[in-house]
C-alpha cells in the first residue's frame, strides 16, 4: 500500500523547523518565531479524498494545557506496541528530537518547562483555522467527530451539552459518534441528536427491548467525495452499560457487534462503497482486533483511549487513525481512490499550539457566545498549585491523587476511590486554580460523592475488577479507562497475572497495617454508576478542600507497585 517514508508526521516535520536544542528556556515569543502556521499546516495534497477527525474533545472551547501519559502499558500482543510506548521510547520511535514541539505535544518528559516555551494547545476556534485551511485546500473534506464531545467542561453541564453543539455546529461536521454524550441522559441525547444538522452514526446501537438497529442512529452514511462514492460507518463505544450507568439510557444497548460491522461493510461495499470509513470510539487495542476480523475497511478513525500517533497503524489492508483529545491535535488524512479501491494515503497529525495558530474570529465569537453567562463563575480563582496537576496514565496522576485527598479529609474517610478517566487538562506549578479548573477534571452528570463501608476483600475484588477492565490480554474485554486511582492505600498489581491474582499488598497508608479482608474500612469516592447515589457533588468537595489548602503540594505518589510492566 504505502511505505513509513510516505506518511507525513510532525514528529519530524517539527523537529526540522525548530532543531534539538532548548528544553523549554525559550520564551513564548520565541517559540512562535520558530514555528509557524503555516508550517505546522503545510501538507503535500494527495489523492482525490480527504478526512479531518477530531475527536475526545470533552467540553474543552479553550486552549488548554495538556501532559501526554507517562505510563501506558500493553498486555499480550499490544506489550510494546503503539500506542503503548511513552516518553523518550515513543520519542526514538518517531524521529522526534528532545525539546522540540513534536517532544512537548507528544510525550510528558520536561513538560511544564516545555509548556512555559511553547504555551496552550487547543481552542476549538484554532481547530476552525485547521479545518479551515483544510477545506481550502480540499473543499469537499469529510470533517468527522469521534465521539466524547458534549462531556467535560462547567458549561456543558450547565446547558446539557448545549455549548458544545452549537459550536460543533458551527464548524459543520459531516458525522460523529458517541460515548460520554449518552450520560445526559436518553432524552437529552434524544433531542440534541434529532436538531443536528449532520449524521449521527452507530451501527452497534441497538434498542434494548428489541434488538434491533435504533432508528434514530443510522449504521452509516455516503458520500461523494472527489468523484468517490465513500461510506463512513459509525461506532459507539461498546460498553456504555458497563462503563457508565445503564439507568440514565435503559433503552439503548451498544457491544462491539463486529458481525453486524462486517455486514455493513458488506452492504455499503455491495451499494457502490468505494471507500470505507469507520468512525469509531472502541479504543485503539480494540479497534487493532476488529480491523483483524472484519474485512473490507480502509481506515478506522479511533476514539475514545486518547491516543495521539504521528503515524496511522496498520492492520491487514486497514489503517488506524489516533488522534489525540481535548482539542490538542487535528488529524488530516488524504485518500487515492482508483478503480474502487484505496491505493494509499498520507496522513499528518497536526498540533494545535494555540500561540501558534491564529483563532477564527467567527468560532470565537461563538464560543464567547456559550461562556458569557458563566464567566464570573468560571474564573473565580479557588486556590492555587506548586505541584504540576495532571490525569493520563494506567495509575494515578496528580489531578486524582488531589481529588483523592479531599474525599479522605471533606468526607472523613480511611480510603478514596476516584474513576481512572482519562479527560481533564492540566495545570503548571504556579498557576491559580479556577473554578473551572476543577469542573474540567470532575464535570459529569453522575458526580455525587459517597461515603460507605467496604471490607478490605470487597475492595480487593473492585480493584481486581477494574485491574482485569485495563489489563485482560483480549482487547474486547477491556472494557473502562484506566486503574480507579486510590488514596490512603497502598497495593501491588502484577499486569502479566490473570483476574483475581493480580492484586497483593494492600496497605493502609496512614497506619502502615496490612489491609484485613474481614475488616471493615470508611470508603469515599464520585462517579458510581448506581442510581440514587447520595451525597455533595464531587467539584464542591474539592472546591472546599482547595480552599482550606491555599497553596496545592502534593509529594510524588509511589504507593502503587507495578510489576511486569
Amino acid at each position: 500500500m504505502i511505505s513509513r517514508r510516505d506518511f507525513l508526521q510532525v514528529g519530524m516535520a517539527a523537529s526540522a523547523m525548530v532543531g534539538a536544542s532548548g528544553f523549554g528556556n525559550w520564551a513564548r515569543l520565541a517559540a512562535q518565531q520558530s514555528l509557524t502556521q503555516d508550517q505546522l499546516l503545510g501538507f503535500d495534497t494527495f489523492g482525490n479524498v480527504s478526512l479531518i477527525h477530531v475527536t475526545d474533545i470533552h467540553g474543552q472551547l479553550m486552549p488548554i494545557y495538556f501532559r501526554e501519559p507517562e505510563i501506558n502499558l500493553g498486555v499480550g500482543a499490544a506489550r510494546g506496541q503503539m500506542p503503548h510506548v511513552t516518553g523518550a521510547d515513543f520519542r526514538r520511535a518517531y524521529g522526534i528530537e528532545d525539546g522540540s514541539p513534536s517532544a512537548y505535544a507528544m510525550t510528558y518528559n520536561d513538560f511544564s518547562a516545555l509548556a512555559k516555551g511553547y504555551g496552550k494547545v487547543g481552542g476549538l476556534d484554532r481547530v476552525s483555522t485547521v479545518i479551515n485551511a483544510i477545506r481550502a485546500d480540499r473543499p469537499d473534506a469529510l470533517l468527522l467527530d469521534g465521539g466524547d464531545t458534549w462531556h467535560g467542561s462547567y458549561t456543558c453541564f450547565q446547558t446539557e451539552g448545549q455549548d458544545m453543539v452549537n459550536v460543533m455546529n458551527a464548524l459543520k461536521p459531516d458525522a460523529m459518534t458517541f460515548h460520554w454524550e449518552f450520560t445526559l441522559g436518553s432524552d437529552r441525547v434524544n433531542e440534541l441528536v434529532e436538531s443536528l444538522p449532520y449524521a449521527a452514526l452507530g451501527q452497534n446501537i441497538f434498542d434494548a427491548e428489541w434488538d434491533e438497529p435504533a432508528e434514530l442512529f443510522k449504521p452509516y452514511k455516503f458520500f461523494e467525495r472527489g468523484g468517490v462514492k465513500v461510506a463512513v460507518i459509525g461506532q459507539a463505544f461498546p460498553y456504555m452499560p458497563i462503563a457508565n450507568p445503564r439507568w440514565m439510557f435503559p433503552e439503548y444497548s451498544f457491544g462491539i457487534r463486529d458481525e453486524n460491522m462486517q455486514a455493513m461493510v458488506d452492504e455499503v461495499r455491495s451499494m457502490g462503497a468505494e471507500c470505507v470509513v469507520v468512525l469509531s470510539h472502541n479504543g485503539f487495542d480494540v479497534d487493532k482486533k476488529m480491523a483483524g476480523r472484519v474485512t473490507g475497511i480502509d481506515v478506522i478513525l479511533s476514539g475514545h483511549t486518547h491516543d495521539a500517533l504521528p503515524e496511522p497503524v496498520q492492520v491487514e489492508q486497514t489503517f488506524i487513525v489516533a488522534s489525540g483529545s481535548n482539542g490538542k491535535f487535528v488529524s488530516r488524512v488524504d485518500l487515492d481512490v482508483r478503480d474502487g479501491r484505496m491505493m494509499g494515503l498520507k496522513h499528518k497529525l497536526i498540533p494545535i499550539f494555540s500561540d501558534v495558530i491564529a483563532p477564527d474570529p467567527v468560532i470565537t465569537k461563538v464560543i464567547e457566545d456559550q461562556r458569557a453567562p458563566y464567566a464570573d463563575q468560571l474564573s473565580e480563582v479557588i486556590g492555587r498549585t506548586d505541584t504540576l496537576l495532571y490525569r493520563r496514565g494506567n495509575f494515578n496522576g496528580s489531578w486524582d491523587d488531589l481529588i483523592c485527598d479531599a474525599l479522605i479529609s471533606e468526607r472523613e474517610a480511611d480510603i478514596a476511590m476516584s474513576p481512572g478517566v482519562r479527560w481533564g487538562p492540566s495545570i503548571l506549578p504556579g498557576q491559580e486554580i479556577t473554578r473551572e479548573d476543577i469542573w474540567n477534571v470532575t464535570s459529569m452528570s453522575y458526580g455525587k460523592a459517597y461515603r460507605t463501608e467496604m471490607t478490605g476483600e470487597f475492595i480487593h475484588t473492585i480493584l481486581e475488577d477494574v485491574g482485569d477492565n485495563l489489563f485482560n490480554e483480549d482487547p474486547y474485554y477491556q472494557q473502562g479507562g484506566d486503574m480507579v486511582r486510590i488514596g490512603g492505600m497502598g497495593y501491588r498489581i502484577d499486569i502479566t497475572k490473570p483476574q483475581g491474582e493480580r492484586i497483593s499488598d494492600m496497605t493502609l497508608l496512614k497506619t502502615g497495617e496490612p489491609i484485613d479482608p474481614a475488616k471493615t474500612y470508611v470508603v469515599a469516592g464520585w462517579a458510581s454508576v448506581n442510581e440514587g447515589t447520595e451525597g455533595p457533588q464531587i467539584w464542591d468537595v474539592v472546591e472546599n478542600h482547595i480552599r482550606k489548602q491555599g497553596t496545592v503540594q502534593l509529594d510524588p505518589n509511589n504507593s502503587v507497585q507495578v510489576v511486569g510492566a
